[in-house]
């Protein structure tokens, strides 16, 4: 017979053993003080030899071959247990008693009684050890779980920001071989934004985490580097109430609403072309506004959100319990709003 002796869980049963003990030590102390010391604590620290072997014996060796077998036989096998443990019980008080270390306290008039006693600390000892095993395994199982759960949206995340970051690299070197094409003079300035562009991402996007102010700076190059594609005719009004800079938001969270008014609706449209970005941060409310000028189709056109968008939407479900993030197409003007509570980080 081969029974498991894993180091882990002979450590549990210890503890949920020295748990045991504890309590019918202090039963016995409340109900016979006068016989405690020395010979009812010797008795206890005797029988509790047995059932700390009993119990581990049964739960890890006869319980994990009877829970999948047909339900009667798994009660046979139960009473059968009790029965043993019983008896065994009974022997382990006589190897005691012969040996002098268990001190019989209280007299029986017969057998039957002394068995009865026995049967009942047996069963109590294995519906106490086995509900505190059931609680110990269930909380470990339910955290691996959400280990599990936690380890999966972080791979998700990682893999949104591995798609969001090219994509908007992409866009944004667009815009530079738009200028280098017409031999433009804003050119060398356009790369130079563009790499603290890419120090920002290379340096700080990495993390789970940036204040607030330099989310802000990076909108701020971005913002400057599409400005260079366009005349004086495009608008950009750009503005933000922030109570506390050093607040944190994952980084580049931002970026996309902003991507997405430049891209989709200022180089579409052709007559007054304007951008309005407005962010406020009060009491963890976060609430930012991006309006652009649209060509006048957009209320007739489904929206269909690009991999910017729709990966937002996504990391804020993962990152998020309390937010919103609304798109309204117009005649005229583009809005998108996103709140957040950022107390509600998961």
């Amino acid at each position: 017979m081969n029974i498991p002796f894993d180091k882990d869980r002979i450590k549990l049963f210890l503890k949920i053993g020295s748990a045991y003990l504890s309590m019918s030590l202090f039963g016995n102390l409340v109900m016979d003080s006068s016989n405690f010391l020395p010979a009812g604590l010797m008795n206890e620290i005797w029988m509790a030899i047995f059932i700390f072997a009993m119990v581990y014996f049964f739960y890890e060796y006869i319980f994990q071959r009877i829970r999948t077998k047909e339900i009667t036989i798994s009660i046979v096998v139960i009473f059968t247990q009790f029965f043993i443990s019983t008896f065994g019980m009974y022997i382990w008080r006589k190897i005691g008693i012969g040996l002098s270390i268990f001190t019989p306290i209280k007299t029986y008039a017969d057998t039957g009684k002394l068995l009865g006693d026995l049967m009942g600390d047996s069963v109590g000892a294995l519906l106490f050890f086995g509900i505190v095993r059931h609680i110990y395994f269930y909380r470990k199982l339910k955290k691996t779980a959400q280990l599990l759960r936690i380890e999966k949206q972080e791979a998700e995340l990682n893999y949104l920001k591995s798609q969001t970051n090219p994509h908007f690299l992409f866009n944004t070197l667009n815009n530079i071989y738009s200028l280098a094409r017409d031999k433009s003079d804003l050119a060398p300035e356009s790369i130079l934004r563009l790499s603290k562009i890419l120090r920002f991402m290379l340096y700080e996007a990495g993390g789970n985490f940036i204040s607030i102010e330099k989310e802000l700076k990076i909108i701020t190059d971005y913002v400057e580097l599409e400005k260079l594609r366009y005349d004086e005719s495009l608008q950009v009004n750009y503005n933000y109430d922030v109570e506390d800079m050093k607040q944190s938001l994952p980084p580049l969270l931002l970026i996309p609403l902003v991507e997405n008014a430049f891209k989709h609706g200022v180089s579409e449209t052709r007559n007054r072309p304007f951008v309005d970005i407005h962010l406020s941060v009060n009491m963890r409310q976060l609430k930012f506004v991006v309006k652009n000028s649209a060509d006048g189709t957009g209320s007739e056109q489904p929206i269909v959100e690009n991999i910017g968008l729709s990966n937002l939407r996504r990391q804020l479900q993962l990152l998020y319990k309390e937010y919103s993030l609304d798109v309204l197409p117009g005649e005229t003007v583009f809005t998108s709003t996103l709140k957040i509570n950022l107390a509600s980080h998961v």
